[in-house]
């Protein structure tokens, strides 16, 4: 596990594609470079879009786990 401290938490369970993708661009914006939003989601496709969408951003995934059906992403901002 990377040490790291959260800036801002999304919940985004309940959400299908793309939602949750969309509120995260719209969160991360909020926090600074170098920072980490931590992201709730229970869409079960919001593994494949969340590093699709780290790729394309330039953002980092630093954790992802699964828990009871909620997927819980730790994103770096990078840019």
């Amino acid at each position: 596990m990377v040490n790291m401290k959260i800036s801002k938490t999304l919940d985004a369970k309940r959400l299908s594609c793309p939602l949750p993708i969309l509120k995260t661009k719209k969160a991360i914006g909020g926090i600074g470079i170098g920072e980490y939003l931590e992201v709730l989601a229970t869409d079960p496709g919001s593994e494949a879009d969340f590093q699709a969408w780290a790729r394309s951003t330039g953002n980092e995934v630093v954790e992802h786990t699964v828990d009871n059906g909620t997927y819980r992403y730790v994103i770096k901002r990078n840019k």
